[in-house]
């Protein structure tokens, strides 16, 4: 039998959509349930809570970056053996960029694709039956996305509960949850969204707190009662990222998270083998490896430690000499030769590429990507063209003389023009690759 779904969704980013579906998965999974969680979109952080609350691997489902057969095999995959999925939206339900239907990047997609239900979480701070319009304006704003139950969040007093949840009620949409203001259940955040999940000395105990929030403040019998099956159509991983090596030696810590769920399971699938190493632990790829690969993350907070780590510095030029080595977006800063941190201090990276970077002076860049690779490397082929996105604060304060690596364009595909660089067996780019295209 297939898995049971649904999508927690909301007017914005800030709402509390995370914490309800970190609270739902962790309550479920502690009720004996097999739960796995879902988002939508590119985000690196969300599913390592949703892993960590339930110990099943969390997924990502992209509707612009995957092709649909893709989509549908990993939707398919995360359904399998499973009796519940909660798929988080990114952003707000209806956000995504103007593209093909159905191929926007938006949680409303996957409503539609799969005719799931939506529990939408208010923030109703500062309003009371006002929230009743915010409802009624996502119930009806498109007939193929079906609103089932919404989440009264941030409330300040039972009185408060009492005229948000009345008019809600009022216009026929059932209130399954209500949770009181209480700071003590926000996670911590940084630059690129949430503090990550292998930081906290205490991750289970917070996450447990989100637990006992759901089973006290939502009808968690209500919620499951609410969900549908998930029934996709049949799919494959032929457009997949293909493992870029037998043994792959992944960079892996601290400094170096940010790599996709699907692409490590499709990369093992595929019979690949990962070998990890800490170069925060001053460790180096193993040397049997055939490929090398630095994820992204935050080398920007570890600069210094980066930079001291001698042994990791000797290895990476040692396995450069005779076999590829990619980094992407903090992996690709590493590279560089320098990096400013935060302060203004500058570190000495591994120098096999010839850019510098620098995140003291900063700039958000976002959105959607498409890559057309001027030469082979690790991501694919010479010409192949692979979707991601970019999602980075961090700025080039010199180029250095190597080869552009790709041309990008936009979501829309706008041309950006070259990005990344190549030298020798060495590769990488703020880009951070999904799937090809």
């Amino acid at each position: 039998m297939t898995a049971r779904a649904i999508i927690i969704g909301a007017p914005r980013s800030g709402s509390g959509k995370t914490s309800v579906t970190i609270g739902i998965l962790r309550a479920l999974t502690r009720r004996g349930l097999k739960v796995r969680g879902a988002k939508s979109g590119p985000d690196y952080i969300d599913p390592g809570f949703h892993t960590a609350a339930t110990g099943l691997s969390g997924v990502n489902l992209d509707s612009w970056a995957m092709p649909p057969s893709l989509l549908n095999a990993l939707a398919a995959q995360a359904a399998d053996d499973t009796d519940f999925v909660i798929l988080e939206s990114a952003m707000g339900l209806f956000d995504g960029i103007p593209a093909a239907p159905g191929r926007t990047g938006s949680a409303a997609d996957l409503a539609r694709l799969y005719g799931l239900p939506v529990l939408l979480v208010l923030d109703v701070s500062g309003q009371s039956t006002t929230a009743a319009a915010v409802a009624k304006g996502f119930a009806t704003y498109d007939p193929d996305v079906r609103m089932a139950g919404v989440v009264l969040n941030r409330l300040g007093s039972e009185r408060h509960r009492r005229l948000s949840g009345d008019a809600i009620e009022a216009i026929g949409l059932p209130v399954v949850g209500a949770i009181l203001r209480d700071p003590t259940l926000n996670l911590p955040e940084r630059h690129l969204g949430l503090v990550q999940a292998g930081e906290y000395d205490d991750l289970m105990a917070h996450l447990d707190r989100l637990a006992d929030m759901a089973e006290k403040s939502l009808d968690l019998d209500a919620v499951m009662a609410l969900a549908t099956p998930l029934t996709p159509a049949i799919g494959d991983f032929a457009d997949a990222l293909q493992p870029p090596g037998q043994r792959i030696a992944l960079a892996e810590d601290a400094a170096f998270s940010f790599l996709y769920p699907h692409v490590a399971a499709c990369w093992r699938k595929a019979g690949a083998e990962i070998v990890p190493f800490s170069p925060l632990a001053d460790e180096a790829p193993d040397e049997d490896c055939d490929v090398c690969w630095l994820p992204g993350g935050y080398p920007e907070l570890h600069a210094g430690k980066l930079a001291a780590a001698t042994n990791f510095h000797a290895g990476m030029a040692r396995f450069a000499t005779t076999k590829p080595i990619h980094g992407e977006c903090g992996g690709f800063m590493v590279l560089g030769e320098a990096l400013e941190d935060a302060s203004g201090e500058t570190h000495r990276m591994l120098g096999l590429l010839g850019h510098s970077t620098s995140f003291a002076k900063r700039k958000m860049n976002l959105g959607y990507r498409e890559a057309r690779l001027r030469a082979d490397c690790p991501l694919g082929p010479q010409d192949a063209l692979i979707r991601g996105h970019e999602f980075h604060y961090a700025q080039m304060t010199a180029t250095g003389n190597d080869e552009p690596l790709a041309d990008l364009a936009d979501g829309q595909g706008n041309p950006l023009g070259a990005s990344g660089y190549r030298r020798g067996h060495v590769s990488g780019t703020f880009f951070h690759a999904i799937a090809r295209a």
